[in-house]
């Protein structure tokens, strides 16, 4: 235990500040105001025996607000004795607790670590921040501790590369809002990013690419320039770890297999089912050849393993494990006899024997083994954790066999996502994760029960890079979301208070502007949202400033500041560009918002989906298909439901009898993330809704003839109900990323006329 004092020269206020939210993220546990202030000084006077070099770093993050000196016990700095639990016995949150006791006369920091010390600092950092201006504090006592052990942001540098100045930077935004771990995706199939001294071709071939794509995947466009060779020396890795030692930060390095293996492929083509040769990609996406579960293989891994164990002090050693295809494996003599030879099943117990193979050896370390979700194949591993990213099945199945988690579910978790509308956006992966849905998530799923939530270690967001060319936007994608997800992980997040903690939001964007920090204004947008009316849809405008400051036009018209102001939702009964933008004393204060409907006689139907889309593709639900939005095929956003595996069974009631000749809608292909054109498509009706009748059926030539935009003329209809069936490609078939998976299918709008 630890109990530090900061001493200050003061002066005594009697004011008395009542109850007040503080701008703090994350919001502390406890806080319990009391009388007077706490005058900030000029001159800063701290207790000698503070820890050295988390005081270090708290007079760094402080420099310019005042001067410092140091202090005994005889020059007014009071030493107090040990009040929490002693460390040996605390686990790991116990580790983070800690208390400011800011009175009149001082600031006391109580904590049971110098990590506890160090959170507190940041706390301590952010107050002096909101009243530096004012000068004065008003007494308070923060009693604080987090709810996760595990509170983690993750940084793929194999699509695109950073800087060891650039990663650091990256680590002192968790430190600052009270993130502990750091996830440092290392290798794939775009480059291998770390020097392994034992196999330097790794970094002389895998480090680098011939060309980039650039734009959307659809576009299937190259910028045609080598990239690399970058990649982190052994030395510079070391620092990266030591400064994030100093932060208290674990850095977890992540080295895949047996799937995206094409860089390290490149370099070691006798490690491949095949013979090559192989290039590091340079496009997006899933590819077939992998690593081979022969002997020299796992030779290899355990010598690169080797290494990455010296450098990286962490508990967990993270070994990837997803989205590996078996078509290699199918094809391969070798493999087929190991499954015949072990017993097991299929490729998948392929895979479950590759990834025990790798436990058995990172546990002969001393070291434990974490990986997502696809690790679960065949059985998992015995003293594995599992990373939870296709959703939380991985993480609820993990849980209730005793294995430890962490919640990464895409939905909620995944940064590379459009945060605001896609169209005023910067081109990024797809799927449409704005703050106040980051915000709202819960690491523990509802099905598991107290002794089983006990083995969820906590929450992580990932930012993937395919779509990040620089630093820059590294710092557009995660701020502000960050800021969420440090009080999902903290446990204080309360969605029911989401526009309390968007003020605080914004309040913390000054801190931002101060350091220079690249972040997403796109809180300050008008955002839309599309709800049903009596006579269709309306359009619900809202912005996290003054509403009266929202303009809008009808005519597709950019607005200006004598344009309509909104006031209700927006009736659309009719096909129309409906734009939108904040403005401020007259001035133009947001990027302008523009969306076009298309209205049919499905619009703002009562419709239901026999099977519901994925959660990471389903913003809207079932209405998204009868809004009125045809959406943009370069932009999975928030205009389109995927649906992995599964068919497609929308039925829409007209609420009486309707005439129309034509149904439409669209699908998209995308191979490189598995997305599929659809299989084949039915279109039924019925007066009744029970008794459905066959009237259209459209095969895969016809739909591949269309590239996805489906027009299905069917004659005079006069019906009550319609249906649509839309058959999901099934599973992708060798040759295709992502063979043997799942494919996608996306919908965006079914229209009739």
């Amino acid at each position: 235990m630890q109990r530090f004092l900061l001493m200050f020269s003061v002066l005594f206020s009697s004011l008395f500040f009542t109850q007040t939210r503080l701008n703090l993220i994350p919001y502390p546990q406890k806080i319990e105001f009391q009388k007077g202030t706490f005058i900030i000084p000029e001159n800063f006077k701290l207790d000698e025996n503070l820890p050295v070099k988390e005081t270090a770093y708290f007079k760094k993050r402080t420099a310019g607000m005042f001067t410092f000196s140091s202090g005994k016990k005889d020059e007014g700095v009071h030493l107090v004795n040990a009040l929490f639990t002693p460390q040996s016995v605390i686990d790991q949150q116990k580790k983070e607790k800690y208390s400011v006791d800011i009175s009149t006369k001082s600031i006391i920091i109580s904590s049971n670590t110098d990590h506890g010390y160090f959170l507190a600092l940041q706390t301590l950092i952010q107050l002096l921040e909101q009243y530096k201006d004012s000068g004065k504090i008003p007494a308070m006592k923060i009693e604080d501790e987090p709810k996760f052990a595990w509170r983690g942001m993750h940084l793929d540098v194999c699509r695109h590369f950073f800087t060891v100045a650039e990663v650091k930077q990256y680590i002192d935004y968790l430190a600052m809002y009270k993130l502990n771990t750091f996830h440092w995706h290392l290798t794939d199939d775009q480059g291998w990013r770390i020097e392994i001294k034992k196999y330097p071709k790794l970094t002389q071939i895998g480090s680098k690419r011939k060309e980039s794509m650039i734009g959307a995947y659809v576009d299937n466009t190259f910028d045609g320039k080598p990239y690399g060779p970058y990649f982190y020396t052994q030395d510079q890795i070391k620092k990266v770890v030591k400064y994030a030692q100093e932060r208290h930060i674990t850095v977890v390095p992540e080295i895949e297999m047996p799937g995206h293996a094409l860089a390290a492929l490149s370099a070691y083509p006798e490690l491949a089912c095949t013979k090559g040769p192989f290039e590091p990609a340079t496009k997006w996406g899933v590819f077939d050849d992998v690593f081979c579960p022969k002997e020299e293989t796992f030779t290899f891994l355990e010598n690169v393993l080797d290494e990455v164990i010296q450098l990286f002090p962490s508990k967990y050693i993270h070994i990837g494990g997803d989205e590996c295809p078996k078509t290699r494996w199918k094809e391969c003599p070798y493999c087929q006899e190991l499954i015949k030879k072990n017993n097991l099943k299929g490729e998948h117990g392929l895979q479950s024997y590759f990834i025990h193979r790798i436990e058995k050896y990172v546990n002969s370390k001393g070291r434990k083994i974490i990986g997502w979700d696809e690790i679960l194949e065949g059985g998992l591993a015995p003293n594995a954790a599992v990373m939870s990213w296709t959703g939380i099945k991985g993480g609820v199945e993990a849980a209730k066999t005793g294995h430890f988690a962490v919640m990464t579910p895409g939905a909620y978790c995944y940064f590379d996502h459009y945060q605001g509308d896609p169209a005023t956006e910067p081109n990024a992966f797809g799927g449409f994760t704005p703050l106040d849905k980051v915000y709202s998530y819960n690491p523990i799923p509802k099905e598991l029960n107290a002794e089983q939530s006990k083995y969820i270690l906590g929450v992580q967001a990932n930012l993937w890079t395919e779509y990040i060319l620089d630093f820059k936007q590294v710092q557009y994608m995660i701020f502000p979301r960050l800021f969420a997800l440090s009080e999902v992980g903290w446990g204080t997040s309360d969605p029911n208070n989401y526009k309390e903690f968007e003020e605080r939001v914004i309040h913390e964007f000054k801190h931002l502007d101060k350091l220079g920090v690249n972040y997403a204004k796109s809180i300050y947008n008008v955002s839309g949202k599309v709800i049903p009316s009596e006579n269709g849809v309306a359009y619900e405008l809202s912005t996290s400033q003054d509403q009266n400051g929202i303009r809008y036009t009808l005519n597709g018209k950019d607005p200006e500041a004598n344009a309509s102001i909104y006031k209700n939702p927006i009736p659309v009964s009719k096909s129309m560009t409906i734009k939108s933008a904040y403005f401020e004393n007259g001035q133009l204060k947001s990027a302008i918002s523009s969306q076009t409907f298309t209205i049919s006689k499905t619009t703002g139907k009562k419709i239901t989906l026999l099977e519901q889309p994925s959660e990471n593709y389903s913003f809207g639900g079932a209405f998204t298909l009868v809004d009125g939005i045809v959406g943009n095929q370069k932009q999975l956003g928030k205009t389109w439901l995927g649906f992995q595996g599964k068919d497609v069974v929308a039925t829409i009631d007209f609420g009486q009898k309707a005439q129309f000749s034509e149904v439409y809608f669209n699908t998209l292909d995308n191979k490189g993330s598995w997305i599929h054109f659809a299989k084949s498509a039915q279109v039924f009706v019925s007066d009744n809704g029970t008794d459905f009748k066959l009237i259209k059926e459209i095969a895969k030539d016809e739909i591949l003839s269309s590239k996805g935009k489906i027009r299905l003329n069917v004659g005079g209809q006069n019906a009550k109900y319609l249906k649509v069936r839309i058959e999901n490609a099934g599973i992708i078939p060798a040759g295709n990323p992502g063979a043997d998976s799942k494919a996608w299918l996306f919908i965006d709008e079914i229209g009739v006329n």
